[in-house]
C-alpha cells in the first residue's frame, strides 16, 4: 500500500468515527430524555393511585360536597387517559391539580376531616408526590433542552434528518395564571 491509500483510508475511518460519535451522542441524549419522561409517568401514576384513597377518606365527612369529589374523580380519569405528548399530559394534569386544590380548600371547612390521620397522611403523600412531579418535569425539560439544542448545533444539524430523530416537547404552563402566587385568606 502506498502512502496515498493509507492517508485516504485514515481519513475515511476518521469521518466514519466522527459520524458514529455524533450519532451516539444524540442517541444518548434521546434515551436520557425518554427516561426523564418515564420518571414523570411513574410519579403521575403514584399521584393517580393516591387519589381514590383520599376521596374515600373525604366522602364520609363531605357528604353534601359530592360535586367536589365527582370533579376530582373525573379529572383523575381524564389524567389517566393522558394523550400523546407533553402538552396534552400537562393540560390533563393541570386540571387534576386544580381539582385537588379545590378539595383541599373545601376540606378547610371540615375540622374533623382536617384532623383525620388518614386524610392528613394522604395529603402529605400527595404533597410529597407533587414535589417529585415538579422535580421530574424540571429534569425532563432540562433533558429536552440539551437534546434539542444539540440537534440544532453544527455539525449535528446536518445529520439529524439522516438519523430520523424524534422531537420532544417541553412541559409548559398553558395558562399564565398558573404561574401566579396563590393568595391565601383566612378571614
Amino acid at each position: 500500500m502506498n502512502t496515498n491509500t493509507v492517508f485516504i483510508l485514515a481519513v475515511l475511518i476518521g469521518i466514519v468515527a466522527f459520524i458514529v460519535g455524533l450519532y451516539n451522542s444524540l442517541i444518548t441524549l434521546k434515551n436520557q430524555t425518554k427516561n426523564a419522561q418515564s420518571q414523570i409517568k411513574v410519579q403521575l401514576k403514584r399521584r393517580h393511585d393516591l387519589i381514590p384513597n383520599l376521596i374515600e377518606t373525604a366522602k364520609g365527612y363531605m357528604a353534601h360536597e359530592a360535586g367536589v369529589l365527582e370533579k376530582l374523580t373525573q379529572a383523575r380519569t381524564l389524567a389517566m387517559q393522558a394523550g400523546k405528548g407533553a402538552k396534552a399530559t400537562a393540560q390533563n394534569e393541570n386540571m387534576l391539580t386544580g381539582a385537588l386544590n379545590h378539595l383541599f380548600a373545601v376540606a378547610e371547612n371540615y375540622p374533623d376531616l382536617k384532623a383525620n390521620q388518614n386524610f392528613l397522611a394522604l395529603q402529605e403523600e400527595l404533597s410529597s408526590t407533587e414535589n417529585k412531579i415538579s422535580f421530574a418535569r424540571q429534569f425532563y425539560n432540562d433533558c429536552v433542552m440539551k437534546y434539542n439544542t444539540k440537534k440544532e448545533l453544527f455539525p449535528y444539524n446536518i445529520f439529524v434528518g439522516i438519523f430520523n430523530l424524534e422531537n420532544f416537547e417541553l412541559f409548559e404552563l398553558d395558562n399564565p395564571s398558573e404561574a401566579e402566587v396563590v393568595k391565601v385568606n383566612f378571614n
